[in-house]
């Protein structure tokens, strides 16, 4: 059994004042972030949280401008009009509001894959081998590299969008294509056959804890968009180790976690090797979902840690020991 969580440090609702729970966003996962933020609003407000919903970053501003905003709860996902690249945190940096999760480098460097692999390897940490894809790379000459079967995706996009899997040489114009469609670079990875897992970190007391880990089943092939938040047959198994390989993937999760400069909480993804019983991990999502379908309030049930209290767990992550702001 795992120690128990440091008792939440705040009993009282006001100390947050009022808090702008963030979703939506013009991102890839738009959809995915409003859902998630109807769920944290609720929540908040049910445990007396003075909590409004703000559709976007354009919306924020004009309710920081007002000073209507004391702090915000950050569960936009995805770039480009998202708030996990680090644009969204230096803003709110400059501006003097404080808010939950990782800060402009841990949210901008997990949002690139291709970086973050980069800071992973120079620590030694076990992640799948990857070739980067400028535009106009020759991808079958990287794919004699990497080897088939393999993985092509954005470097910079969450939720399994525009994600293939290439199983032969005939399907990588195709992927590529798909994966395009996105900004940034591409990255074509080793496919790890295994299984699929990920494991939450959540501020406790002083430091982060790695929440047990959860292992996917889907019912399909693999873990894409429709199995994570459409599909009702997905089968979560939580812990999804036990003994020495339970506490390897967290710990090893952990580092992922702290090593990428990430904070507050967050969900690292991570894949089994099948043979070999090897880790490899995949990313870190610094503003993970929080959809009937997720995977970090899963985790953290399995703790006794409901989600109501997940969520005010969350945002007091953003509050300085003396209940202000967080620097």
């Amino acid at each position: 059994m795992s120690a128990a969580f440091t008792p939440p440090r705040f009993t009282d609702p006001a100390v947050f004042g009022r808090v702008a729970v963030l979703m939506g966003g013009t991102s890839a996962e738009r959809e995915v972030s409003l859902d998630s933020g109807r769920n944290v609003l609720e929540a908040l407000q049910a445990r007396g949280v003075d909590a409004v919903a703000v559709d976007g970053i354009p919306a924020l501003v004009d309710a920081v401008r007002a000073g209507s905003v004391d702090r915000v709860f950050n569960i936009l996902h995805g770039n480009k009009g998202g708030g996990e690249d680090g644009v969204l945190q230096g803003l709110l940096d400059a501006l003097g509001v404080p808010y939950t999760g990782s800060g402009v480098l841990g949210s901008a460097l997990s949002m690139d894959k291709i970086r973050t692999k980069q800071v992973w390897l120079s620590l030694d940490l076990p992640t799948p081998r990857y070739v980067r894809l400028p535009k106009g790379s020759d991808v079958h000459d990287a794919a004699r590299v990497i080897g088939l079967p393999l993985i092509i995706k954005p470097s910079c996009e969450g939720s399994s969008v525009g994600v293939s899997r290439v199983h032969d040489e005939a399907g990588l114009d195709d992927a590529v294509a798909l994966a395009a469609r996105y900004p940034g670079e591409l990255l074509m990875e080793q496919l790890v056959v295994g299984d699929e897992l990920t494991v939450a970190v959540l501020a406790d007391g002083d430091g982060h804890r790695a929440l047990p880990s959860i292992r996917i089943v889907p019912k399909g092939e693999w873990y894409d968009y429709n199995a994570k938040y459409v599909a009702e047959d997905t089968q979560y198994l939580c812990p999804g180790l036990d003994g020495a390989a339970e506490d390897e993937i967290r710990r090893i999760a952990l580092l992922a976690f702290e090593a990428a400069g990430c904070s507050g909480w967050g969900r690292v993804d991570v894949m089994r090797d099948r043979a070999t019983g090897d880790f490899f991990l995949l990313e870190v999502n610094t503003a993970p979902g929080m959809t009937s379908h997720s995977l970090v309030p899963k985790a953290a049930r399995e703790l006794g840690i409901d989600f109501g209290e997940l969520c005010w767990r969350v945002l007091e992550s953003s509050l300085a020991d003396d209940g202000g702001a967080h620097a």
